[in-house]
C-alpha cells in the first residue's frame, strides 16, 4: 500500500536510539517510504543515522537536541523552520522508563516528566505553526504503563499518563484546525534496551518465558517494525478521519481476557 508520505516531512524525537530500537526504526520505516525524517536527539549516533541515510539519496537531518531541556526544543524547531519551513507529522518519541518510584530523589522524578512528557508539550507548541501551514498531524508514543502501572517507575507512569491526556487535548484544541492527534500504545516489544534489561535479571530467560506466554496472540512480543508500520499508518491520509485515539499494539496483551491463557 502506498502510504502516500513520499516527501513529507516527518519529525522524530528520540530516534537515534541503538539500531532497532522504536524511533531509530521509524526513521528507517519513514525513509522506504519516500519520506523526510527529521531526527531530534541528544545521542550523537544521529549523526551517523542521517548520514546513512544521505548516503543513499534520503533527504535527512539530524537535530541535537537534549529533549528535557524546553529552550533545546525551541531551537530545534528553528532549525526545521529554516531547512523545511512546514511539519506534515511530528512523532513524539522519546521516552525512558527510568525507574523514578515513591524513593526517587524530586529532581529525578521532575527530571523524568520533563523528558517524558514536557517534551512533548514543547515539540508540539513549537512546531505547531508549520503543522498548522500543511494540516499535519500529531502522533504520541505512549506506554501500557499509563494505563496499568508497572511499579517503581512513578515518573514514567505519570508521564506516559499525561501523554495520553495531552493527545485528547490537542485532538480537541486542533480540530477546527484540520489536525488530528493520536497515540500509539506499546505493551512489550523486543528493543535492545528490553534485551539489556532482560540481561541485568539473574533470572532473565525464566522472566522473559513468562512474559511471552502472557502475550495472547502467538505468545511473542511485538516487533519495533510492526509499531512502525502502525506509526507510518496512523500518520498518513489512510487515517484520515481518525483522531483522539489511543492504538494499541501490543498482541492484546493488556486489553484481552487472560482465560484465553489457560494452557
Amino acid at each position: 500500500m502506498d502510504l502516500g508520505l513520499k516527501d513529507k516531512v516527518v519529525v522524530v524525537t528520540g530516534a537515534a536510539g541503538i539500531k532497532g530500537s522504536i524511533g531509530e526504526t521509524i526513521v528507517q520505516e519513514l525513509a522506504r517510504e519516500g519520506a523526510t525524517p527529521v531526527i531530534v536527539d541528544r545521542n550523537d549516533r544521529g549523526f551517523g543515522y542521517a548520514e546513512e541515510l544521505q548516503a543513499k539519496g534520503v533527504d535527512t537531518i539530524f537535530i541535537k537536541t537534549d529533549l528535557s531541556d524546553y529552550t533545546q526544543i525551541e531551537a530545534a524547531a528553528k532549525v526545521i523552520e529554516e531547512k523545511y519551513g512546514r511539519v506534515d507529522a511530528l512523532i513524539n518519541n522519546v521516552g525512558v522508563n527510568d525507574g523514578a518510584g515513591l524513593d526517587a530523589s524530586m529532581d529525578d522524578f521532575m527530571y523524568s516528566l520533563k523528558l517524558n512528557m514536557v517534551s512533548f508539550f514543547a515539540m508540539t507548541k513549537f512546531c505547531l505553526p508549520m503543522i498548522k501551514k500543511v494540516k499535519g498531524n500529531i502522533l504520541n508514543i505512549g506506554s501500557k504503563v499509563a494505563l496499568t502501572g508497572q511499579g517503581g517507575t512513578s515518573g514514567y507512569a505519570a508521564s506516559k499518563g499525561g501523554v495520553l491526556g495531552l493527545t485528547r487535548e490537542w485532538a480537541v484544541d486542533l480540530i477546527k484546525e484540520g489536525i488530528r492527534s493520536n497515540a500509539i500504545i506499546i505493551a512489550e516489544s523486543w528493543t535492545p534496551a528490553y534485551d539489556a534489561w532482560i540481561k541485568t535479571l539473574d533470572n532473565g530467560e525464566e522472566k522473559l518465558k513468562s512474559i511471552v506466554k502472557k502475550i495472547p496472540l502467538e505468545n511473542r512480543m511485538t516487533t519495533p517494525e510492526e509499531i512502525a508500520s502502525q506509526c507510518l499508518f496512523a500518520i498518513s491520509e489512510k487515517s484520515s478521519h481518525t483522531t483522539g485515539q489511543f492504538i494499541t499494539v501490543d498482541g492484546g496483551y493488556v486489553h484481552l481476557d487472560r482465560s484465553l491463557l489457560t494452557e
